[in-house]
């Protein structure tokens, strides 16, 4: 079957298409048609099926860029987020015109409601898929969230861009990042230098953050005046932390005294982010206590866990396809 969509964007069929039409064959691959650029249009060719459902992804498509509030953010990664919303992943798409098709496919059902920050720069940082939403929404309700899930879903940058947010409009005083500082699966020795040349090679993610969000030299300022206070979990111990956003980072690493010690920590009018991936814990078997804590604060009022999936990965697509494997290959070398 042979037919044409037309796009009423140019913007999104450049986004679509990609520099000398680069992308043509990803899409290909995960709509399983051929697609012929023309213009403003692709000619799509292939079973009638996967064709039909195809060109209403492509309809869909236009009216969630329609919706979203800066079209200059919508990246392929949108697109291919959307498109995994229509993909049932263990049976392939779903039927042209069946319910699951009507219900869960690619769709204006979802898209960024608004900017949560804008950085140094000027562009726009937008939550960019419903997990992360909905991981935004519980860190400006509740007192404490905590997001389990694997490395690129935006658990600590969208936790810091929220911090440097509401740092902005005064809703906390200054902020307060901390992680564990061990190392992942080396030793390295003892390190030169004072104290805080030790520790800022495993805080270094943490600065990357803030330097994308707020840039250097605001980020130079803010901690010389300590309105950003960046540590290890050892330094929490004794404290109170107050009219602060608390963030911690690489929880998967913390044994279930350290994180009773750092939940404990929290002060009047604070809010505290709490990260963790449990399929990449660098400390000997069973002394994390991440998983643990999840489950002793389950059901506690002010308290929320957003479990983040593969989908939720926001970095280069080939992060997700490398989880996936992983996840897909997960015991098979312990049965070796």
């Amino acid at each position: 079957m042979d037919t044409s969509y037309t796009f009423e964007s140019e913007s999104l069929y450049q986004v679509i298409c990609g520099i000398g039409d680069s992308q043509i064959p990803m899409w290909e691959t995960r709509l399983k048609v051929k697609l012929i650029p023309r213009g403003k249009s692709l000619i799509l060719q292939g079973d009638s099926d996967y064709v039909r459902v195809a060109g209403e992804t492509f309809q869909r498509l236009e009216e969630n860029f329609r919706k979203r509030p800066d079209k200059t953010n919508f990246s392929a990664f949108d697109i291919d987020y959307m498109i995994n919303q229509a993909k049932d992943t263990s049976k392939g798409w779903p039927t042209p015109g069946s319910k699951e098709f009507e219900t869960d496919g690619v769709s204006g059902d979802w898209s960024p409601k608004e900017k949560l920050f804008v950085t140094f720069k000027g562009k726009p940082i937008f939550p960019r898929t419903k997990n992360q939403e909905h991981f935004v929404e519980s860190l400006k309700k509740n007192y404490i969230t905590v997001a389990m899930g694997p490395a690129g879903t935006g658990k600590t940058f969208l936790s810091i861009a929220t911090a440097c947010r509401m740092m902005q409009t005064g809703e906390v005083d200054r902020l307060v990042l901390t992680r564990p500082a061990v190392e992942a699966g080396e030793n390295l020795g003892f390190l030169p230098g004072d104290l805080t040349q030790k520790v800022n090679p495993y805080l270094r993610p943490i600065y990357d953050a803030l330097h994308e969000c707020i840039g250097f030299e605001k980020t130079t300022e803010y901690i010389s005046v300590n309105k950003i206070e960046i540590a290890p979990i050892a330094f929490m111990r004794g404290r109170t932390l107050a009219n602060s956003f608390i963030i911690l980072d690489e929880a998967q690493n913390c044994t279930l005294p350290q994180l009773k010690m750092f939940l404990t920590r929290f002060g009047k009018n604070s809010k505290m982010a709490i990260s963790g991936d449990a399929t990449q814990i660098d400390l000997s078997q069973g002394r994390s206590g991440l998983e643990k804590t999840v489950h002793t604060l389950r059901g506690l009022n002010g308290i929320e866990t957003i479990f983040f999936g593969r989908e939720d990965i926001t970095r280069h697509h080939i992060v997700e396809a490398i989880v996936r494997r992983f996840e897909e290959n997960e015991g098979l070398f312990e049965k070796r």
